[in-house]
């Protein structure tokens, strides 16, 4: 019966000294500065460099995005650019043979049945 109390008394004076301050002191951290220095700038790396991680992902993934509408425009303006070319070199192609072709200003006209 003696055994359990001092157990429990040893329980509660653990707690009762955590809650006191008396296990983490000042005299805990006047004889481990060292190792207290280095947990708290291996806390704050990490956490600055978790920050930097996920600000360039987002960076990245607004690239993309900014990338894939670019493209599109590329392809767009390519296949206008490609179209006037093919126009051109083709009314040009026209001309130096003299066929007296010329380009309709008016859709052509479909005759009702």
């Amino acid at each position: 019966m003696a055994t359990r109390t001092l157990k429990a008394s040893g329980r509660t004076s653990i707690i009762t000294r955590l809650f006191r301050g008396q296990v983490l002191s000042s005299d805990f951290f006047a004889r481990h500065w060292l190792p207290v220095v280095l947990g708290v700038v291996v806390a704050m790396v990490y956490i600055t460099t978790k920050y930097t991680c996920q600000t360039n992902m987002e960076k990245i993934a607004e690239l993309e995005r900014r990338l894939e509408i670019v493209t599109n425009e590329k392809s767009r303006e390519r296949s206008a650019f490609m179209g006037r070319i093919r126009e051109t070199s083709m009314q040009e192609m026209v001309d130096s043979l003299h066929l007296n072709l010329k380009v309709q200003s008016q859709p052509p006209y479909k005759i009702p049945k």
